[in-house]
Formats: structure tokens, sequence, C-alpha cells
């Protein structure tokens, strides 16, 4: 598989392209918002030839779903995320504005994530883990082929996400990453915000996961 990073918004937020061989593709968490940056997206895929399969939020606070519908118009896909992100998507509005930003209210999900569950494109698979505690209804998509974590904003490099906003919750997110510190320490990580790192890495030096 192929990763492609984009970061959009003034919130900084990675964007995911997946893809391999057959070009069919998952875009994870589009957070393009200005015209321009929904171009940069789609002048990505259609120039690689791509056919994108599904939009995969990690979770839905407004800077990683401000191009669900765009992409979804363009490329006739649907989106998948977890039924406890339902809220965040009803407050997109409202939040967008504490930070002076706005963008198109984006539609409920047509699929519900569940843990465990296998998502499949061209010859490639994601499986889905559930990690709330940023959000009620964070997840993270993990290739054991692949050998990558797709992290959302439950673990960063040297952090984690916050859980001071509507829904977060510390005592959540540490079981969450108990899930998350299981895997192979040589597992990329790929955050939603920020630099990739590894499970490896964080087991050793996020201070948050050595007080576990």
């Amino acid at each position: 598989m192929e990763i492609k990073k984009l970061v959009f918004n003034p919130i900084q937020e990675n964007t995911y392209i997946i893809y391999d061989e057959t070009k069919e593709c998952v875009i994870i968490d589009p957070g393009c918002q200005k015209p321009l940056e929904k171009n940069i997206l789609k002048q990505f895929i259609d120039n690689n030839a791509l056919k994108p399969k599904a939009v995969l939020n990690t979770h839905c606070h407004f800077d990683h779903i401000f191009g669900n519908n765009f992409v979804c118009r363009e490329y006739g896909v649907e989106v998948w995320a977890s039924e406890g992100e339902l809220a965040n998507i009803r407050r997109f509005t409202a939040s967008a504005s504490l930070f002076g930003i706005s963008g198109e209210q984006p539609n409920p999900p047509a699929h519900f994530l569940k843990n465990g569950e296998v998502i499949k494109f061209g010859n490639s698979e994601l499986k889905v883990i559930t990690t709330p505690g940023h959000s009620p209804g964070s997840v993270c998509f993990y290739s054991e082929t692949g050998n990558f974590l797709i992290a959302g904003d439950t673990l960063f490099a040297g952090s984690i996400g916050r859980t001071d906003l509507p829904g977060g919750d510390y005592d959540t997110i540490k079981e969450s990453l108990k899930k998350l510190i299981a895997l192979p320490d040589d597992t990329k990580v790929y955050c939603g915000h920020g630099y990739d790192t590894s499970i490896g890495r964080e087991r050793l030096n996020n201070p948050f996961i050595t007080e576990m």
C-alpha cells in the first residue's frame, strides 16, 4: 500500500489517501476546507488515476470532516464513521465558528464502523480498532500486512489526543491506548496532526504511555 499525506485547513490536520496497485483507494479524514485545498486533493487522486471507494473518518471533529461532502459528490462514495460521532457532526458549524472557520455542514455517515470490522479495497485491508476518549466514537485503522496504524487524534508523537472537548474522557482514552501499545513496536503510526511515529517509540518516550 501507498500512503499520501496532505495537510489541510488552519488546524493543520493530516488527511491520508491510501491506495495499492489496483488504484483503488480510501480517503481518511478529508480536512480540505478551501477550494484550493479541495483541488489539491482532487488533483492527486485524478493525476494518479485513483478510484476512491469510501471516505473513512477516524472521528468527526470539524477539522477532520471539512471535505466529506466534497469527496462524496466528486467520486460518488459514502462516508463511513462511528455512530458515536453523530453529535460531533451536528456540532460542526458551531465548533468551527469558535475558530472563526466556516464550511459545508457534512452529511451523516452512510455506514457505522464497528470494532474489528475489516475494510477492503483493491487488494488491501484495514482493520477498525475502536479507541474512544478523544471523542466518543474515535477509531483507528490498522494494517497488519502494511505494518501501519492511522491513529487519528488518539495518539500523537509524544502526546495523546486532548480529552477536554465534549465527549472526551481521560480514563477512557487510557484504556484505548492499551489496545494500541499492544501492536508490534515497529508499527508506523500516522497521526491526525503533526509527525509520524511508531508504537515502539511511543511506548518508550510518550509520558502518557510510560505512566501506564
